[in-house]
């Protein structure tokens, strides 16, 4: 999958076109002025998705169609942030026009199930809950609806990781097994620094692009998010100001340089003036791509916890399939997201393809997951990653007002980092405006 902007800087693009639907104000959505569909299983459908993980989608259309005679794919690639408009507009309008099989980012598809609660077919009738247990835990509160049906099966998942320069720990004296802490590093910090010349990571201060990645990432640590499974205003909550607080010692120990502007951060990486980057596992080959010279330089380690002696495994963003209720042929829909997310062959092949990190556990047991990685030193970086995974995360609620969370987490994050303003109170002052914009209570 391609991975050139952030979710949060294809979120923030789409954003407009969103708002301009008043999504917020479509609570029966996805029924008025649209056709009723179908249970069809033949004939051709079309599937909507983007740039890589479109092309892993159609590698899996040959084998398909000869396992399932009469029915034709027509995978297409719509780009992204244009799929979001497309789907946006589609289940406003009552699914006029949209396709068959749409492909679905994890902080939309919470948002289309609240606002558009008839929007996307109902796919527990049609088998969907016997694989409940096949995909990776805390992805299925994500699939399942107030109607405790399932909409979507799980595709790509993204655990989070901390890609680090080996050399630079190494000349610095820090033994990385040493880090299990953001306190941990934080005090190795100076170190890396006065040995290297490197700052620990980097940060959009001003939040320009509203990429808040980082600081998501550190309340995932702790099972927390803006909001929570049922939809309160988190973003004043305890997890929310360690993470916030992190990322102010971080700042006021002239550890974090600023990626303000188009490429900086990639810039700053190529001069090798950024030690980490607390990314999840999409990372692996576009460090890679970008950065061969530096191969053998890398190496990956489970996040350092939030706060010391807690978790060190959450799953930061992930992608699903999912029908358009008004689909005329909705069971040979579901036989094709069934076909190439539920069998490991399959699932592979696309990871092959496109590097879309399945949710599928059944796909890990392939050789490839154990495959050394010359980039990283020869280390088991994939493994890495599903051993990560193996202590389970928790469900992350995007809601449908996430793109509002994000603005004013972002400009909390922004007074801190610029201002020096205390966490606690960006974020109390950030979710009292939340809850009033959208009319959600603030949890206790």
């Amino acid at each position: 999958m391609s991975h050139q902007l952030t979710r949060r800087q294809m979120l923030h693009l789409a954003t407009a076109s969103a708002a301009g639907l008043g999504l917020s104000a479509c609570g029966g959505g996805g029924s008025g002025g649209g056709t009723a569909g179908a249970d069809g299983d033949s004939g051709k459908i079309t599937v909507w998705s983007w740039t890589t993980a479109a092309e892993a989608l159609r590698g899996v259309v040959p084998s398909f169609e000869r396992d399932n005679p009469g029915i034709e794919v027509d995978v297409q690639d719509v780009g992204n942030p244009a799929i979001w408009d497309k789907i946006t507009v589609g289940l406003a309008s009552g699914g006029k026009g949209i396709a068959d099989v749409l492909h679905v980012g994890v902080d939309y598809l919470p948002g289309y199930l609240e606002k558009f609660p008839e929007g996307l077919a109902d796919l527990s009738r049609l088998g969907a809950d016997r694989h409940k247990d096949a995909f990776v835990e805390g992805l299925w509160p994500t699939v399942t609806g107030k109607d405790r049906a399932v909409h979507a099966l799980p595709w790509e998942i993204n655990p989070l990781g901390l890609f680090y320069r080996h050399d630079y720990f190494e000349k610095a004296g820090v033994d990385p097994a040493s880090v299990t802490s953001w306190d941990d590093l934080i005090a190795a910090g100076p170190k890396i620094r006065a040995a290297t010349g490197a700052q620990l990571l980097g940060l959009d201060k001003p939040g320009t692009t509203q990429d808040m990645d980082f600081f998501q990432s550190l309340m995932q640590l702790q099972g927390a998010f803006y909001f929570d499974a049922e939809g309160r205003v988190t973003l004043a909550s305890p997890q929310a100001v360690r993470a916030l607080t992190v990322i102010k010692r971080l700042n006021d120990g002239g550890l974090v340089a600023d990626t303000a502007g188009q490429g900086t951060w990639k810039r700053l990486v190529g001069q090798g003036k950024l030690a980490t980057a607390p990314y999840p596992a999409w990372a692996i080959e576009y460090l890679a791509t970008k950065f061969p010279a530096q191969s053998g330089k890398w190496r990956v380690m489970q996040p350092p916890a939030a706060v010391p002696g807690g978790g060190r495994s959450a799953i930061v963003n992930s992608t699903y399939l999912t029908v358009s209720a008004t689909s005329k042929r909705r069971k040979a829909a579901w036989r094709f997201i069934e076909y190439a997310l539920t069998k490991p062959a399959e699932i592979n092949r696309m990871f092959a393809s496109g590097g879309v990190f399945p949710a599928l556990k059944g796909a890990y047991a392939d050789p490839k997951f154990s495959a050394p990685h010359p980039f990283y030193g020869g280390q088991q970086v994939l493994r890495s990653f599903v051993a990560s995974l193996a202590s389970g995360s928790d469900a992350t609620n995007f809601t449908g007002d996430y793109s509002r969370a994000l603005k004013f987490a972002a400009d909390a994050q922004s007074q801190v980092l610029i201002k020096g303003a205390d966490p606690a109170e960006a974020l109390k002052a950030a979710a009292k405006q939340l809850a009033q914009q959208t009319g959600r209570q603030q949890a206790a």
